[in-house]
């Protein structure tokens, strides 16, 4: 984590994420049962495994997945499609002021021939 300019994490800060995620019957381990019946089973498999996927879930923003909560009859493939047509209409909008700043020129301003 180190080289990815990333703050090493201890492991029992981990363990005790994991099992706050499952929330196995017993805290003495996790067992099969408790993976499957966890909505949150892949974020640790992610976790244990996934370094790139362990940090995106550390640096998640709150506030983004409390706004995908608030709809849940959206799909992963709209939030990213709307999530791309604010980029593309923001780069338009961007485009737009940017010809706009080059028709502001005025022919009064350019040098006689």
């Amino acid at each position: 984590m180190e080289c990815m300019a990333q703050e090493t994490v201890l492991f029992e800060d981990v363990l005790c994420q994991i099992v706050d995620m499952i929330r196995p019957e017993k805290e003495d381990y996790i067992s099969l049962r408790n993976m499957k019946s966890c909505k949150l089973s892949g974020h640790v498999f992610n976790i244990l495994f996934n370094l790139n996927k362990f940090i995106a879930f550390e640096t998640r923003d709150p506030f983004l997945i409390r706004r995908e909560h608030e709809n849940p009859t959206l799909t992963e493939w709209d939030r990213f499609a709307h999530r791309e047509y604010i980029r593309l209409s923001m780069e338009e909008d961007i485009e737009d002021a940017s010809n706009e700043v080059g028709d502001i020129w005025d022919e009064s301003f350019e040098a006689p021939f």
